[in-house]
């Protein structure tokens, strides 16, 4: 007889009357602490187990085995539970249980969604409070330590740009990387780092523009770009140009035309604040640098992969959970319906830089001013549950 799993709190599942009849049971303490167990086998881990040839999951039979009589009044409490956003009470491994009130939520039907049922307590919206949004002051000096700038005079540095020219002009038939041109105006370029200051001090994330390796997380000898399965796109002369040019910009505050908003629905979201050209290097998105089994029960949704391997346990990610810049915030696209894939005007595109994988945002088109940047999260993985994105 087929198990019907229900959702328990934190993603445990119990199974219905009719098949817990025909357990026999040792006690309910053990099985509560395996299905707890169970309920942390993110995605990430079931692909990670079945690329080593082992099975790190249990059956459904396996950790309910040992359920007790005693136990029918948990089964009866949460056997009918239904998402409170959608109404339906199917898929419910995939929904999670508020630990202080007992609504059900699907993990996708959650604004912001959530990645995998969370391994900790979660609350649901009504029993916590959204962050405050703590708005960055709008004084320059604090905007320029907050983002290490080396110098800022508000103004481009137009011989730079001369001496490159050739890399800044944008060409469809040689498809080179483009640098991003800067607003020209000082105060709205302290606005853009402003806004982004306002996003990570309220997240409490600390600002990084390069890949972090800290104690604890992956060495940075593990990012050989070598070992990618299929090898990796390597730079140009020309493309490597621009991009230590695009580098060198946003370390001087010339940073790239964008602008991040706080949208009651997604969270913070980032926009075009002014038009963007074709191929342009928008950002490179940063973080601490680990191994992706380090990773597979991690709750975060921003996690970016960085190296793939044919040897499983040396596939590094990017978690900007702590440190990250402004790639943390662009949305990803439902890529399941038609609409969605419209929306999409960057691609993450991974380079070999100096023997090391680095992963870029680029422009896939014209991007408009005051137009969304998305991209598509599950471009190397499926792990994203994108055909609930808005």
């Amino acid at each position: 007889m087929a198990a019907n799993r229900r959702g328990n709190k934190r993603g445990r599942s119990v199974l219905s009357l009719d098949v817990w009849e025909d357990q026999y049971c040792k006690c309910a303490e053990q099985a509560q602490k395996r299905r707890r167990e169970q309920s942390r086998v993110s995605k990430s881990t079931r692909r990670y187990a079945a690329r080593e040839g082992r099975d790190d999951t249990l059956t459904v039979r396996d950790y309910n085995a040992g359920a007790c009589e005693n136990s029918e009044d948990v089964v009866d409490k949460y056997a009918e539970q239904r998402c409170e956003s959608c109404g339906s009470g199917d898929d419910d491994a995939e929904m999670v249980l508020c630990d202080r009130c007992d609504a059900g939520f699907h993990i996708y039907c959650l604004r912001p969604i959530l990645v995998s049922v969370p391994a900790e307590e979660w609350f649901c919206p009504s029993c916590t409070k959204p962050p405050a949004i703590q708005e960055f002051p709008k004084i320059q000096t604090k905007i320029i330590d907050f983002f290490r700038i080396e110098k800022f005079s508000g103004v481009p540095d137009t011989k730079k740009r001369r001496r490159h020219g050739g890399i800044l002009t944008f060409s469809k038939r040689s498809r080179k990387l483009a640098v991003h041109i800067p607003s020209k105006d000082p105060r709205r370029l302290l606005e853009q780092m402003r806004s982004l200051a306002t996003a990570l001090t309220t997240s409490n994330i600390e600002y990084s523009d390069e890949l972090t390796y800290p104690l604890g997380c992956a060495p940075r000898e593990s990012n050989d770009a070598s070992l990618e399965v299929g090898g990796m796109q390597e730079m140009n002369k020309d493309d490597r140009a621009a991009y230590e040019l695009s580098k060198q910009m946003w370390r001087e505050g010339q940073v790239a035309p964008l602008i991040v908003t706080h949208d009651p629905g997604q969270g913070f979201v980032v926009e075009a604040d002014s038009p963007i050209k074709d191929m342009t290097i928008v950002a490179e998105y940063t973080g601490d640098v680990d191994f992706m089994r380090n990773r597979v029960n991690d709750d975060g949704n921003s996690i970016m992969g960085l190296l793939f391997t044919e040897e499983p346990s040396k596939e590094l990610v990017i978690c900007p959970d702590k440190r990250a810049n402004i790639a943390r915030f662009v949305s990803g696209i439902n890529n399941h319906t038609r609409e969605g894939k419209k929306k999409q005007n960057l691609r993450c595109i991974r380079y070999n830089v100096d023997g090391e994988a680095r992963a870029l945002l680029i422009a896939i088109r014209d991007i408009a001013k005051g137009e969304r940047l998305y991209y598509d999260y599950n471009a190397y993985l499926s792990d994203y549950p994108t055909h609930c994105f808005l």
